[in-house]
């Protein structure tokens, strides 16, 4: 038998749903077709001018035409431990930054660095799509804990204790939430991370929205709640969601020297330094002012306040208010094996991902079914989108779901 051309490894790796739906719906707008993507959680917003101003200094200065350090530029790893310590109160020094090429080497650099194989990862579900992939190619298996819309999508020490075993070394913990927006409580954060020290697990924790919640709500980051937790905690970040620089690539993630110096390691071998000239941006963002950020986000909020209200019209959906994030999570299990009229007759979708093949086949709108995050029944909308977009698509949804019979 001829060998796989494929290693078994990669052939069981998912692609990103989120990206994939995205491409989708960029194919179809490049074709002329009026497409309403809410697909990928990306800001509209062009990324502050200051810091752009930040890389076009950077690109003419022949230094950074080189390589440098694989961990990052140190300016930019001071800066990162200065700005964490600002907006979490959680104190690190450079030597404990990594600096990745975007916030998903983080996630792959993490798990591979404090996985071995068959270590347990507990995965508050839903999750982001990556999360799982970046497990099991370091070897890790994903254990989900469900959290259903009854729950506000929050999960409880009691789901967690129950999916705990002799192999369990991690706990990844999310909030603000993608793909949920769900934001744990400062007494919920505080439970949870003292229930991971007790139980002597180390805390993978993605603090990438910590901008962006509303309401009131606080951000609270577990690894300055719960300083029990030692030197067992691992915080990933970026510049991307915050600034609006999703395509510049930078993330990184805070944790012991120990294992920033293995990551750097692997990092030295895959990638190398990030671009100098976006670290450089990512510099600027950092360590400027959040008036942009705040600016962005009072249009979240009131995207936020009319995709909720739209959704929740719809007879059939229930969708909650996020309080975090700019993702809607809508539960559409009561319109599955609802029978909806199409160009090839009438179609009853089973699944979310039926019923989101069929929404972007009929009335053009993009979004990611539930089966990317966890159980199938849900739909994601990212409401990061403008206005004008948003509702259209919110009007096309209504109008196609409302014929379900």
């Amino acid at each position: 038998m001829p060998a796989a051309r494929i290693s078994q490894r990669i052939s069981a790796i998912a692609e990103s749903a989120t990206l994939a739906v995205d491409a989708k719906a960029k194919a179809l707008k490049a074709a002329g077709r009026p497409v309403i993507g809410f697909g990928a959680g990306e800001p509209d917003f062009p990324t502050p001018d200051y810091i752009v101003q930040a890389a076009i200094e950077a690109a003419v200065q022949p230094k950074f035409h080189r390589y440098s350090p694989a961990g990052g530029l140190p300016e930019l790893k001071q800066a990162i431990a200065a700005k964490t310590f600002r907006d979490s109160g959680y104190k690190a020094e450079a030597s404990q930054v990594l600096v990745t090429n975007g916030g998903k080497q983080a996630v792959y650099n993490t798990f591979a660095t404090l996985l071995d194989p068959g270590d347990e990862v507990i995965v508050p579900t839903p999750f982001w799509t990556t999360y799982p992939e970046a497990i099991r190619l370091a070897g890790g298996v994903p254990v989900e804990v469900f959290a259903g819309p009854e729950q506000d999508y929050l999960v409880t020490v009691e789901q967690l204790e129950g999916a705990l075993t002799e192999r369990s070394k991690i706990l990844l913990f999310v909030s603000p939430s993608n793909p949920t927006g769900a934001v744990y409580s400062p007494e919920q954060v505080k439970e949870i991370g003292q229930w991971a020290a007790s139980k002597g697990l180390w805390v993978v924790t993605d603090e990438i929205y910590e901008h962006l919640t509303y309401d009131g709500v606080p951000f609270t980051s577990i690894a300055t709640a719960v300083p029990e937790l030692g030197d067992k905690v691992v915080i990933l970040n970026g510049v991307a969601k915050t600034y609006a620089m999703t395509g510049w690539r930078v993330g990184w993630m805070i944790g012991p020297a120990d294992v920033i110096k293995a990551a750097t390691n692997l990092q030295s071998h895959a990638t190398s330094n990030v671009s100098n000239i976006p670290q450089m941006a990512a510099l600027a963002a950092v360590s400027g002012p959040l008036t942009a950020v705040e600016e962005m986000k009072l249009a979240f909020d009131r995207r936020r306040k009319a995709i909720v209200a739209g959704l929740n019209a719809i007879e059939g959906v229930e969708c909650p208010t996020p309080k975090g994030a700019f993702y809607v999570y809508a539960d559409v299990r009561a319109l599955l094996g609802k029978e909806f009229p199409s160009a090839n007759g009438p179609v009853r979708p089973s699944t979310s991902a039926e019923l989101a093949t069929l929404i972007l086949d009929e009335v053009e709108v993009a979004v990611v079914p539930g089966e990317a995050f966890g159980p199938s029944g849900y739909l994601r909308l990212s409401y990061a989108l403008g206005d004008e977009d948003l509702a259209t698509g919110v009007a096309r949804l209504q109008d196609f779901l409302g014929k379900a019979k």
